[in-house]
């Protein structure tokens, strides 16, 4: 009898070369914010195409301090899609911020560009679209509506470090980009994120920052802000800078995985995602959404009992408690995000996957119910 197939839902993509670049960190004795964090920067830097490039605690962090950065606080209003990790709107929340919710685009899963024009009032501070499970944002259509309210853009690209748009990698068109470096990401440090910027005063406060609000440049250092411990340990920097040079391979690999779902899942109860017509997905996670003729916990049941570590892709923020209760918001309110909350299902994708383990995550779908 054979043995069982079990795929997780992610699995980070570390080889022996990353065990021994941290095993060269911890014999140095350097372990917080060192050599490998300046090489990291300057990798994501040059990945992502711009000038400045911070790494910090974790990807909530990079988009607090990318909001701050603007003096986002009490009374201000930030633009952000309905649909997301709720660490998007409680980046908002951290500062004293109110996040304004979008509903998203049943295709993409990304803030509705339209949505986000009728939601800008006088006290809108920024507007912070997400480039979700790794898919990019309308950035032509997101860019024009700033523009012509003088508004900056933060993009949340969470999950999509090496994501394109039109030619560019996201990231690169908002005043910051914030990329997380969590576990089920393309390329992982544990937990951090990076920032992204070409202004070099921006860059600045957020070195400043991180670090207790301390800046370094002079003679003497000198805390010149009441800051925040948001420092990367060189430990993380070292286990990640290797990923992110083997990016590419990492997304071609996935992309293979993305491309076979699409030929042979057959969708009998469900919506596939599209591929992006202008640009292009890391492929973070492949997010399918049921029909109504099939229960989420149900199906993700079945195929968790199938060893498949399935799990639902993010949460329609205005639906969780803490801001349902805060702000009386209703199912109704966003519908495509509700229902991308509630019918969604991200399926195991990651470089590492074998034929073995994708052909029974088809088999497994296509089955049900069969």
């Amino acid at each position: 009898m054979s043995e069982p197939v079990i795929v997780p839902l992610a699995r980070p993509s570390i080889d022996r070369r990353d065990r021994e670049n941290v095993r060269a960190v911890l014999e140095s004795g350097q372990l917080v914010q060192g050599s490998r964090v300046a090489a990291l920067e300057a990798a994501v830097a040059a990945t992502v195409g711009v000038d400045h490039a911070v790494a910090v605690s974790s990807g909530t962090a990079t988009l607090h301090l990318a909001l701050l950065s603007f003096g986002t606080g009490p009374g201000d209003e930030v633009i952000v899609p309905a649909f997301s990790h709720v660490a998007t709107a409680n980046a908002v929340e951290l500062t004293g911020a109110k996040p304004v919710f979008v509903d998203v685009d049943p295709g993409s899963f990304n803030i509705q560009p339209d949505g986000m024009a009728r939601a800008i009032s006088g006290r809108t501070k920024v507007l912070m679209p997400v480039h979700e499970f790794g898919f990019p944002a309308d950035m032509g259509k997101i860019l024009e509506i700033a523009e012509s309210h003088r508004l900056p853009v933060v993009e949340d690209a969470a999950c999509a470090l090496g994501s394109q748009w039109s030619g560019r990698k996201v990231g690169s068109f908002g005043a910051a980009g914030s990329f997380s470096l969590h576990p089920r990401k393309a390329v992982t440090s544990g937990e951090g994120g990076v920032l992204a910027t070409n202004d070099s005063g921006r860059a600045s406060f957020f070195r400043i920052m991180r670090n207790h609000g301390m800046d370094d440049s002079g003679q003497t250092p000198d805390f010149v802000q009441a800051g925040f411990n948001y420092r990367m340990t060189d430990i993380q920097a070292a286990l990640v800078l290797g990923q992110i040079e083997r990016l590419e391979t990492l997304i071609a690999r996935r992309r293979a995985v993305a491309e076979r779902y699409d030929r042979e899942l057959r969708g009998r109860f469900f919506r596939k995602p599209p591929f992006p017509a202008t640009g292009r997905t890391n492929w973070q996670s492949y997010h399918i959404v049921l029909d109504d003729t099939v229960d989420q916990t149900e199906f993700l049941a079945f195929l968790r009992e199938k060893g498949i570590g399935a799990n639902y892709g993010a949460q329609c923020i205005p639906m969780q408690t803490y801001y349902r209760r805060k702000y009386g918001y209703d199912a109704g309110d966003f519908p495509e995000a509700y229902r991308a909350f509630r019918r969604g299902v991200v399926l195991p994708l990651f470089d590492s996957m074998t034929e073995r383990q994708a052909t029974h995550v088809i088999e497994s779908v296509n089955g049900y119910r069969s």
